[in-house]
């Protein structure tokens, strides 16, 4: 059974194809995944950029903890988590808390970065980012024992500890062989941002080598946005738009190397259709394209993608939650 989730970029439309302010895409994202914690949705991601013109998400542990306390069950995805970015000991900090706010319902996939004026901005070297993502992997482990230990020179001891013991699940991205590599050295589960089956290959063969089990790593699958429609090409109209700008926006910050499965290759809003990245379905296709998905593999909906309008992006989350989710999960069991 495919796990559901909700995911949050929070960036609004280009000023050429109007859009939604922040403020409601703030609070329709805290509304939607409110719905989605009663309706039984698995999971809500939130990602981060900074200095981006569409105002792409620069704060995901605050806007993680307001979903924490906005909700009672859905577990919360920070993917990724732009390590090098963040001081170490502040993360640890931070985690610790949202941790108790969530109710240990979070997780953070730890990733390298690769925007040029993001690391400029914090004053990272590109060659210095897995260093900076070790060191910070081996203090967020250290300062989650609450226990005091060495950094840079310094004794530090972290508190509170987190709630759950050890702190958040940690899991690795990246979209190379190295950083397989890397997840099995650091003995974290791989979380990779493109659906290349080498790269389980290789992460399983690491940790088998290093006397390890197996360990866990999930391959993405697209599409990267769905909306479910009564009207697909009525919908489409005012879909393309957004959806053309938001795959414009990733391939332009794609760096030499760097794989995502969200990077399209279209041009126009006829390639970006015909492409099957940005899809608009009726529910008996979402439903036929559900049951493509392997047990656990996450199905992701985009509902605010590119600021399109909430009317629009609750329409179609309530299509789904009226004439497809039914149909792909099992009903509930007991008394």
């Amino acid at each position: 059974m495919a796990l559901i989730s909700l995911r949050y970029d929070l960036r609004t439309a280009p000023d050429s194809i109007g859009g939604v302010g922040h403020d409601a895409l703030y609070r329709t994202a805290l509304d939607q995944t409110r719905w989605a914690d009663r309706l039984g949705i698995d999971i809500v991601t939130v990602s981060e950029h900074h200095v981006t013109e569409q105002g792409f998400l620069p704060s995901p542990v605050v806007f993680a903890a307001a979903l924490a306390t906005a909700t009672e069950r859905i577990a919360i995805s920070i993917a990724a988590l732009l390590a090098p970015l963040h001081h170490p000991v502040r993360l640890a900090e931070d985690l610790a808390v949202l941790d108790h706010l969530a109710g240990g319902r979070v997780s953070v996939v730890l990733g390298l970065g690769y925007r040029p004026e993001e690391l400029a901005l914090f004053g990272v070297e590109s060659g210095n980012r897995v260093a900076l993502v070790e060191e910070c992997v081996a203090v967020l482990r250290q300062a989650w024992t609450g226990e005091p230990f060495e950094f840079r020179g310094q004794t530090v001891t972290v508190r509170p500890r987190p709630l759950t013991p050890g702190g958040p699940m940690l899991l690795l991205g990246g979209s190379v062989p190295a950083s397989a590599r890397r997840a099995a050295r650091l003995g974290l589960p791989f979380f990779p941002s493109i659906d290349d089956p080498e790269l389980v290959r290789i992460y399983t063969e690491d940790n088998e080598r290093l006397g390890r089990p197996p360990g866990f790593c999930s391959l993405p699958k697209g599409p990267v946005f769905v909306h479910v429609s009564d009207d697909p090409e009525r919908d489409w109209e005012r879909i393309a738009p957004h959806a053309l700008a938001d795959a414009t926006t990733y391939r332009s910050w794609q760096a030499p190397g760097n794989r995502s499965i969200v990077e399209s290759q279209a041009t126009s809003v006829d390639d970006l259709r015909a492409e099957g990245k940005y899809l608009v379905l009726t529910p008996d296709e979402c439903v036929a394209l559900i049951e493509t998905y392997d047990p656990f593999q996450g199905f992701v909906l985009h509902p605010l993608m590119g600021g399109i309008d909430p009317d629009l992006s609750w329409a179609s989350l309530e299509l789904f939650a009226a004439k497809v989710l039914p149909r792909v999960r099992p009903p509930a069991t007991g008394a």
